[in-house]
């Protein structure tokens, strides 16, 4: 039983660093926005599952890294309250993960959405 409440308090503690970060974190609102209209577009293109868990996966890939990245910022700022070129490094290495995730999610989102969009935008205006 105490390890059964020791396990519900750790989801606990990462539920409300989740809540945290979209709470206070303006390109984690960005995250979220994005990938709702994403999922959105998703079934209203009726991508396949196939494809839908690759967005999946991009998108949880983007808010796990923006939640390291808030947590490296926090720690930084702590450890490092005055300005210190390693601390710019550390924060500047972390927004660049983000970064390099995001952007190859939007890769990806190309990749699925594009044909699917293409052909349903193509029905709409030349039909």
């Amino acid at each position: 039983m105490k390890e059964w409440r020791r396990l519900v308090r750790s989801f606990s503690y990462a539920w409300q660093g989740i809540v945290h970060t979209v709470k206070t974190q303006r390109n984690m609102q960005i995250h979220v926005a994005a990938a709702v209209v994403v999922l959105a577009a998703a079934w209203w293109l009726h991508i396949p599952r196939s494809d839908v868990l690759l967005v999946f996966f991009s998108i949880a890939l983007v808010f796990s890294l923006e939640l390291v990245n808030t947590a490296v910022e926090a720690v930084v700022d702590l450890a490092s309250p005055q300005w210190h070129a390693k601390a710019k490094a550390a924060k500047d290495a972390s927004a660049g993960a983000v970064l390099i995730a995001a952007l190859t999610s939007v890769a990806i989102g190309l990749a699925i959405f594009g044909p699917p969009l293409y052909h349903k935008m193509t029905a709409w205006f030349f039909a």
